[in-house]
């Protein structure tokens, strides 16, 4: 499907469709393909109005650069740029180089809080796999096609979009591909245990080795201490709850995910996060990423 939307030539659509009695909540606003070689390309996630909206960039070849709050970062080939608007970033092409991408723009409730969700994971810049790649480019396709001519096709397209993404980021692997020996079965230990003591001291018993010498090849292989590993695997799976099943009680995550206390939870989740998991849940991260990001 890429390989398509490619051969098509620089082309997107903009979709804007009649609001029916029922709201969708995960919508596109504009779809394209697009190869930009000039510094005239540049757009101030400040300067695009208040609505709130969010952009999903992937580049083909070439590079992108993005300033994303304090950091900057450079964009490869392989790599998704996730942005929201409003919010304190700029993009850009360098001179001299060029930018060759596709994009889906969306709003919505579920589209800014699962892509949020993801956002708080991975960070702007990820890297999707291939399969999923593939779906982006096939909406994008459909979305310039013209095949979401109604509001029901278009929120179907949209809603792909974000339901693959959000599997990438929260079904991926852990890295145990990457890792060998007992390291990758450390790793699965930590995924299937998540609620458990995770101490090193646990772990180098499944690894079968001493503290000292599992700490320092599991950092090695990996690329992480292992008790960063597991505090980042416990983020993540909580987010996830927090994020897809109401149901489930701030108490009940704190206990899926291995913490006895949920008030000290509570702290770790923000010191992670930036917000509550009360606030996580219930606006969505996209609230309190546009706080306080005004400043150049």
């Amino acid at each position: 499907m890429l390989q398509e939307l490619m051969a098509r030539g620089p082309s997107m659509a903009t979709i804007s469709l009649p609001r029916g009695r029922q709201l969708l909540h995960t919508m596109p606003t504009s779809a394209g393909y697009d190869i930009q070689n000039t510094s005239e390309y540049n757009w101030d996630g400040r300067q695009r109005g208040q609505t709130p909206f969010t952009i999903l960039q992937y580049t083909i070849s070439g590079h992108g650069n993005l300033r994303h709050g304090d950091e900057v970062h450079r964009i490869h080939p392989g790599e998704a740029m996730l942005v929201f608007i409003p919010h304190n970033h700029r993009y850009w092409v360098q001179d001299g180089e060029h930018w060759e991408f596709f994009w889906i723009s969306m709003h919505g409730k579920d589209a800014l809080g699962l892509l949020s969700a993801a956002l708080s994971v991975t960070g702007p810049i990820l890297r999707p796999k291939p399969r999923t790649v593939e779906i982006f480019a096939d909406c994008c396709n459909r979305l310039i096609e013209g095949e979401g001519d109604t509001p029901g096709a278009a929120s179907a397209l949209a809603y792909r979009v974000v339901a693959a993404l959000y599997d990438d980021v929260f079904f991926g692997h852990t890295g145990e591909a990457e890792v060998d020996g007992p390291m990758a079965r450390v790793v699965r230990y930590v995924g299937a245990n998540l609620g458990r003591d995770l101490s090193v001291d646990a772990l180098a018993a499944v690894a079968g080795l001493s503290r000292a010498h599992f700490s320092r090849l599991f950092a090695h292989s990996v690329g992480v201490p292992p008790a960063e590993f597991v505090l980042s695997e416990r983020m993540r799976k909580a987010s996830k709850l927090l994020a897809v099943n109401g149901d489930v009680s701030i108490k009940e995550v704190a206990a899926l995910v291995g913490f006895d206390d949920p008030n000290y939870f509570s702290k770790v989740f923000r010191r992670h996060f930036g917000a509550s998991p009360s606030e996580f849940r219930t606006t969505g991260m996209y609230a309190h990423m546009t706080v306080g990001n005004t400043k150049e």
